[in-house]
């Protein structure tokens, strides 16, 4: 294959799928326009002027597991759901191995997307009384007596989950974050938690627990790609299954990613060659 070339199995052209995510229930909706905002002093911790992204998923209280990550990329603000880029196929890849294919919802520790560098300064404000109380009804409002287990999904979602004073009483699991740049360690941990998550959660129908755990590293195999049904209705029948770009000449992991000359306000999107 030559460089920059692709092999698809799914054409680029092809109309949208029948199957799209709807939107957020009416209560949930006026919950989310009720976000509070940030502090104009604590803005430049965020990517704050490409607004929040709120969740994937189930919002109607069917979700067996909630995910809690820490917060979105580029790919999950131009898609306007969390958890849809690279960090979001590990992600589904083992929701699949749960086998769960839709009884599920994701959300973030923060609605804004956090600059990576200022990490230190961001994770205080899951305290900030204003913030906190938002969240926490948030997080009750998708869930009821179906939840089966919650899987906090590096150290700001892990935050968040302490401080959720009303969390159900149901497992909660622990692990690295799907970006977690030790590789070894965060397979290890996935695989780890693969057995007791299996043994908390009710495979939906259809669903696959006796698939293979993880490996010494997380490869291909360990992907999914994103359900049509979690996205919003007229996006490129490749969004959400980027593994054209992690086999591809020069390997690139998102579609989308900020651009290096203007990081704060300016993404580069790139389409797959068909």
């Amino acid at each position: 294959m030559t460089e920059g070339a692709t092999m698809l199995d799914f054409d680029p052209g092809a109309p949208p799928s029948t199957e799209f995510d709807k939107g957020p229930p009416t209560a949930i909706a006026r919950h989310f326009a009720a976000l509070p905002p940030i502090a104009p002093e604590d803005r430049d911790i965020f990517w704050y002027d490409w607004g929040p992204v709120f969740y994937r998923g189930r919002l109607n209280g069917a979700a067996k597991v909630l995910g809690i990550a820490s917060d979105p990329g580029p790919t999950e603000r131009l898609v306007g759901r969390t958890l849809v880029g690279d960090a979001g196929q590990r992600v589904q890849g083992f929701l699949a191995k749960l086998g769960l294919t839709t009884s599920y919802a994701l959300v973030n520790a923060f609605p804004f997307a956090v600059h990576p560098s200022k990490g230190g300064r961001a994770r205080p404000l899951l305290s900030d009384p204003d913030q906190l109380a938002w969240r926490n009804r948030f997080y009750d409002l998708v869930t009821d007596s179906r939840l089966e287990a919650i899987v906090a999904f590096g150290v700001n979602a892990q935050a968040a989950l302490k401080l959720w004073d009303t969390a159900p009483d149901v497992p909660t699991f622990r692990i690295p974050h799907p970006s977690a740049h030790d590789a070894a360690d965060l397979a290890a941990r996935w695989a780890a938690a693969i057995p007791a998550v299996r043994a908390a959660v009710t495979p939906d129908p259809g669903g696959d627990q006796t698939g293979p755990n993880y490996g010494p590293k997380i490869t291909e195999s360990d992907y999914a790609r994103i359900p049509h049904a979690d996205l919003p209705y007229g996006q490129p029948i490749w969004i959400g299954d980027d593994r054209w770009g992690r086999t591809a000449t020069p390997r690139h992991n998102n579609t989308i990613e900020r651009s290096p000359a203007d990081r704060d306000h300016t993404m580069i999107w790139q389409a797959p060659k068909s």
